[in-house]
């Protein structure tokens, strides 16, 4: 059983240890503007520029903090981007990058006028691609060469997830 909460900032500090180069970063964070090496207080000024972001972490039955995610409204408000998912290093392969991304949708649809949850994902990250699927997201549309990493191209890709398909999951 995983409890979520809002990010505290020794949190952030934290989750900077997760972050271990530059490709992992851009992984994680897409094109959220953070800088390599990276550090916690980058998270902190991101949450601080952007009060309609939810930074959120799920923490372990003992209160260990095993993974972030962030919440934000787009569109007009009946859309929200599911985004910066991370789980510990040390929790992976657990079930908790599941528990977590199901309440953090969890989240998004307790409020009745939110219809979609969107998210990216990089084309490559075929294991958070498999999950996000699993938990009801379909492919939206493909962005070929969306970033350059390290000389080579990545390809993003948005998936969506209406109410309905989450309500007939559960």
């Amino acid at each position: 059983m995983l409890h979520l909460r809002d990010l505290q900032p020794a949190d952030a500090a934290t989750i900077a240890t997760w972050i271990d180069s530059l490709d992992a970063l851009i992984l994680w964070s897409g094109k959220s503007g953070f800088t390599w090496p990276f550090a916690g207080e980058q998270l902190l000024a991101l949450r601080a520029a952007d009060s309609d972001r939810r930074l959120l972490v799920a923490t372990d039955p003992a209160g260990a903090v095993i993974g972030h995610f962030s919440l934000r409204p787009v569109d007009d408000d009946s859309a929200v981007r599911l985004g910066l998912v991370l789980v510990a290093p040390y929790a992976r392969g657990k079930g908790y990058g599941a528990a977590m991304v199901a309440a953090a949708l969890d989240t998004a649809f307790a409020d009745p006028d939110v219809s979609r949850v969107t998210l990216g994902v990089y084309a490559h990250n075929t294991g958070a691609r498999r999950l996000y699927e699993r938990l009801g997201f379909r492919e939206e549309r493909v962005y070929e060469s969306s970033i350059e990493v390290g000389g080579k191209w990545w390809t993003s890709v948005t998936m969506g997830l209406v109410r309905e398909a989450w309500e007939a999951g559960r």
